[in-house]
């Protein structure tokens, strides 16, 4: 019961994830990335296990349509998946299993994957296509978080969400963006209330990892905002 964008960014090769669901903390299962590689949903009956799997996969070589037909030979619950993958090369692909609840499907495009399942209707998707494709030059992370929004705003799934994630990679091995809202009554505007606070300090956050002599996150904002 979840709906996600998988998303790259043509300018910088940044790849992230959004996604909201009914179930409780979203952001342990669905979302795992690998910078400069690829980016993995694992959604309905999902097995986190399968993320690393897939993830292994690209780093062997095989494309986003291979790493699926091989998660497809490999998992004998395959039917009761939803599965996408985008790779370092814009290459997307999905499956979305037979026994997964209506509405289920998903679209895929240049440099995006979009899935959902047990969603009101296939509008869901549409919006959250239209929403991710609106504004290329905006950052990756505001494009997936938009995208989750229209989701939400276009019916979302059945009963509603109870939980969020924004996760976002660029060239470092640790993540530029990665904001959980594991339960709440209106997760997506939970997510939106925190990254808004958390954006203006992504650079620092950045910095700080590589450079542990830099300023306080408050003397930072005060000099940078």
């Amino acid at each position: 019961m979840t709906f996600t964008v998988i998303g790259r960014c043509e300018r910088t090769g940044m790849l992230g994830i959004g996604s909201a669901t009914a179930a409780f903390a979203v952001g342990v299962r669905v979302p795992f990335i690998k910078e400069r590689l690829g980016a993995v949903a694992i959604m309905a009956i999902a097995d986190e296990r399968l993320g690393p799997t897939a993830l292994r996969l690209l780093e062997l070589g095989y494309k986003a349509p291979g790493v699926i037909a091989q998660m497809e030979i490999a998992d004998p619950f395959i039917e009761y998946r939803q599965l996408g993958v985008l790779d370092d090369d814009g290459h997307g692909a999905a499956r979305t299993g037979s026994m997964n609840k209506d509405y289920s499907g998903h679209r895929i495009g240049e440099n995006y994957v979009i899935l959902g399942n047990y969603l009101m209707g296939e509008g869901v998707l549409a919006a959250m296509e239209t929403a991710f494709l609106a504004d290329p030059d905006e950052d990756l992370e505001e494009r997936l978080l938009q995208a989750v929004e229209a989701g939400r705003d276009a019916g979302g799934q059945h009963g509603g969400q109870r939980s969020a994630v924004l996760k976002v990679y660029d060239r470092k091995s640790f993540s530029r963006v990665d904001l959980r809202v594991d339960i709440h009554d209106e997760p997506e505007a939970e997510l939106r209330r925190i990254f808004n606070i958390y954006r203006p300090a992504i650079p620092y956050y950045d910095m700080r990892q590589v450079d542990p002599r830099v300023q306080s996150l408050d003397d930072w904002l005060a000099e940078h905002r």
